[in-house]
């Protein structure tokens, strides 16, 4: 435990998973906590599991599909707690789909309002804040599935490499106000979202391990990191395969689980 900070960080889809691992660190660290989720009765009760500090983290209910909630509660994130110094986009879907099957389309329609829609909003109310004050970090939880498109994660994949683009473009903005934005790309972390995969999922991390690695890449201010690196060397040498090949490594490969599978 180190000494406790004035810092605050804010974080999207805390109630579990990467979100809750990344909370449970940040504290540790001594920072306070401004907690983010749909379920947010679920999010208070594991907070006082934990034992934290009433006073050390606040927990605001919104769904990042929803434009005028998620941003209203980085407004009111502002007003309650101040403008915090790290911004961690993390809430996020994963649902394969066939883009043959009518109903699938609704599937990647949630994707990108989850995804990318959410995750702008979700930063929204902070970038002007902290480019008027010339500092602070924005995070984007991306994935190495945005590196290369997997067949039956066609809507998650394409969320995912729209999201590394995003933070990219949203880098090159920020920088001359001197507020950062940091790109993480997870591997395969044995969360809720992975549980349900029918495939290999090699390098497979806990969310506490992948917690500490991205809490010393966002400190750092690392621009992008892939977590864990073994990951990030497969994904490139997927990038670098000429189609006729790749597309022969994944052939007969599972896909990930549809809707309702």
């Amino acid at each position: 435990m180190t000494t406790t900070t004035n810092k605050l960080v804010y974080i999207t889809g805390a109630s579990s998973g990467i979100g809750q691992a990344l909370a449970l660190h940040y504290y540790r660290a001594g920072w306070r906590l401004a907690l983010v989720a749909r379920r947010a009765n679920e999010l208070h009760a594991w907070a006082r599991e934990q034992g934290m500090s009433v006073d050390r983290y606040a927990v605001y209910g919104a769904d990042v599909r929803d434009i005028a909630e998620i941003t209203a509660a980085g407004r009111t994130c502002i007003a309650n707690q101040g403008l915090p110094e790290v911004v961690i986009a993390n809430a996020g879907i994963s649902i394969g789909m066939d883009s043959a099957q009518f109903e699938d389309l609704e599937v990647m329609r949630a994707l990108y309002e989850t995804n990318n829609l959410g995750l702008a909003a979700t930063f929204q109310p902070f970038i002007g804040a902290m480019n008027a004050r010339r500092s602070g970090t924005l995070v984007g939880i991306a994935s190495v599935a945005g590196i290369r498109g997997l067949p039956g994660h066609a809507g998650y994949c394409s969320s995912k490499a729209a999201v590394i683009s995003y933070c990219e473009s949203l880098r090159g903005e920020c920088r001359p106000n001197g507020v950062q934005v940091v790109t993480i790309l997870p591997g395969y972390i044995a969360t809720p979202l992975t549980s349900k995969n029918r495939y290999g999922m090699p390098f497979l991390m806990q969310p506490q391990d992948f917690a500490a690695r991205a809490f010393a890449a966002i400190e750092a201010g690392t621009s992008y990191r892939t977590i864990p690196w073994q990951m990030g060397v497969v994904a490139k040498l997927m990038r670098l395969l000429p189609n006729w090949l790749f597309d022969k490594v994944l052939a007969g490969r599972p896909r990930k689980r549809r809707q309702g599978e």
